[in-house]
């Protein structure tokens, strides 16, 4: 059955929404989604950690990163369970261009490193939200189905923390600036449907 084309887009950061395609292609390879799931919730906890580790100074980014850092881990083992149940054995998966795609676009020298790398989170994390909140409106598996829909508000709180992170440490028109330009990159990597069915591809 063929999934209706998505609403203009309402999650805050993203400049396009999602494509039916890829809510059609994430069905019809569950096991693969949520085998990759599994890697993007591992690297979005050293996402925190790094970020953490790199800009130690920062009471609040470290305090707030930790947060993130223990909900992301959280959610691994959550998913590594629904792999347990579906005997999904663990295993590494190639990457779609998406990460590096985003990672080309941090500047590489401070502060603008810093500005970029919570930025990019961000997006990372509100396309997570976005596309988490898709596989639960669709899944035919109605208990699949509600563990997507549990994770949607804290994707939607880790995207919110790192912009306030971002805007505590620089001007907030500096900020909007960049983000708008990095939302525009981010969705011209997924403008193309990635052959294999990924979280972000």
């Amino acid at each position: 059955m063929a999934i209706a084309a998505q609403p203009a887009p309402t999650i805050q950061f993203l400049q396009m929404p999602t494509s039916a395609a890829w809510v059609e292609q994430a069905l019809a390879n569950l096991d693969t989604v949520l085998l990759d799931h599994s890697h993007c919730e591992r690297k979005a906890a050293g996402v925190a950690l790094n970020l953490m580790c790199r800009y130690p100074s920062s009471t609040r980014l470290v305090r707030t990163l930790t947060a993130i850092a223990q909900e992301e881990l959280s959610h691994f083992e959550l998913v590594n369970q629904w792999l347990e149940r579906r005997q999904i054995p663990l295993r590494p998966l190639p990457a779609p261009p998406y990460g590096a795609g985003l990672s080309a676009q941090v500047r590489r020298e401070e502060p603008l490193r810093q500005l970029d790398s919570l930025l990019v989170a961000a997006l990372i994390e509100a396309r997570s939200h976005e596309r988490l909140g898709l596989l639960a409106t669709h899944c035919p598996d109605p208990e699949l189905a509600q563990f997507y829909g549990s994770l949607r508000a804290s994707e939607a709180r880790h995207y919110g923390a790192y912009w306030v992170l971002a805007a505590d440490e620089f001007d907030r028109a500096v900020v909007s600036d960049r983000l708008e330009r990095l939302a525009v990159v981010e969705s011209q990597l997924l403008a193309t449907l990635h052959p294999e069915p990924r979280i972000h591809s």
